[in-house]
C-alpha cells in the first residue's frame, strides 16, 4: 500500500531581545529512496536569508542560511509532499560470521561505534550479550533487543532531553523514542551488528483519512544491515509503514538534527514547533 503524505514543519524562534545575527543549518528535506519519493519540497525563512544548500557525508540535504539582519523572531517552515511505498517486515538473513567480514565490518565501521549517546549501561549489556547467545542469526537478536527496549522503556515525553545518553533512559526506564532508538542501537553495536539513527515524521493515525490535517508527530527510529538496511521502530516494536517519512540517517541524533545553529545579540530564545501532516492520497 502507498501513500502519498503532505508536512509542513515550521519552527519558530523568538526572542528576549534582538538577535543581531543568525547562522543556521537545517536537515528538514526527506530523502528520496527505494521506499520513498520527494515529490516536493521547499524551504521557507522569515526574515529573508541568504542560503546555501549540500548534501552532507550521510546523505542528507542540508540547507545553510545566515540572517544578518537585527530581528525579534525568526521563522523556518519546511514543506514537503512525499510518496511513501513502505512494506515488508525485517526478515534475518545474515549469519554472525558475516558481521566479522571486511565487507561489513570495515564498510560499515561508523556504524559499530558506541558513543555516549548510544553506550548501554551494564546490566542492558548484559541482558543483550544473553539475547545475542541465543539467537541463531543477528536478525533474530535485532528484533529481540528492539523488544526488550519496547517492553522495559516507558514512552514518557519531557523524561529526558535531545543530550541525554541512553543509558539515563534505560536507568529510569522511561524517556522519548529518541531514547529508545539510541538504547537498541547501542546494544546492537555491541553485538557487533552495524546500526545507523533515522530521522523522520510519522502520521499518528493509523488508517488516515485522505484530506484531513493532523498534528504530527517528529519520530526517530534505526535500522541495521543485513544484507540491505533493516528499519524498525523500538517505540512502537514495529516495522515502519507508510505513514513514516525518513530525512536523513546518522551515528545518533547528533548527526541529523533539524535545525542547529548560533546567534549574537539576545541572551535568550523560545522555541516553538509544529508539524503538520495531511494525508493527500
Amino acid at each position: 500500500m502507498s501513500m502519498q503524505l503532505r508536512i509542513v514543519h515550521t519552527s519558530e524562534y523568538v526572542y528576549d531581545g534582538r538577535a543581531m545575527a543568525s547562522y543556521n543549518q537545517a536537515r528538514m528535506t526527506p530523502v528520496t529512496t527505494p521506499e520513498q519519493i520527494v515529490v516536493h519540497h521547499r524551504l521557507d525563512v522569515s526574515p529573508k536569508p541568504w542560503t546555501y544548500t549540500y548534501t552532507d557525508y550521510f546523505g542528507c540535504t542540508v540547507t545553510a542560511f545566515e540572517v544578518v539582519d537585527p530581528h525579534d523572531a525568526m521563522t523556518v517552515t519546511a514543506t514537503s509532499t512525499v510518496q511513501i511505498n513502505r512494506n515488508g517486515f525485517p526478515v534475518a538473513t545474515s549469519e554472525w560470521e558475516a558481521y566479522g567480514a571486511r565487507e561489513v565490518r570495515d564498510r560499515w565501521t561508523e556504524f559499530l561505534v558506541i558513543s555516549d549517546l548510544v553506550a548501554p549501561p551494564d546490566d542492558f549489556a548484559a541482558l543483550v550479550k544473553d539475547i545475542g547467545a541465543s539467537s541463531s542469526r543477528p536478525g533474530d537478536a535485532a528484533l529481540a533487543v528492539c523488544a526488550l527496549v519496547s517492553e522495559q522503556i516507558e514512552f514518557l515525553p519531557g523524561a529526558t532531553d535531545v543530550h541525554s545518553p541512553a543509558a539515563h533512559a534505560w536507568e529510569q526506564r522511561a524517556g522519548v523514542n529518541q531514547d529508545m532508538v539510541h538504547l537498541a542501537i547501542g546494544g546492537l553495536r555491541s553485538l557487533g551488528i552495524p546500526a545507523r539513527y533515522i530521522s523522520g515524521y510519522v502520521h499518528p493515525v493509523e488508517a488516515p483519512a485522505i484530506g484531513e490535517t493532523v498534528a504530527g508527530d517528529s519520530r526517530a527510529w534505526l535500522e541495521w544491515w543485513d544484507e540491505g538496511w533493516q528499519g524498525f521502530d523500538p517505540t512502537t516494536n514495529t516495522a515502519p509503514g507508510e505513514r513514516y517519512v525518513g530525512i536523513g540517517h546518522g551515528r545518533d541524533y547528533s548527526d541529523v538534527p533539524p535545525l542547529r545553529g548560533i546567534y549574537s545579540g539576545a541572551d535568550t530564545a523560545q522555541l516553538d514547533v509544529t508539524v503538520d501532516i495531511t494525508r493527500l492520497t
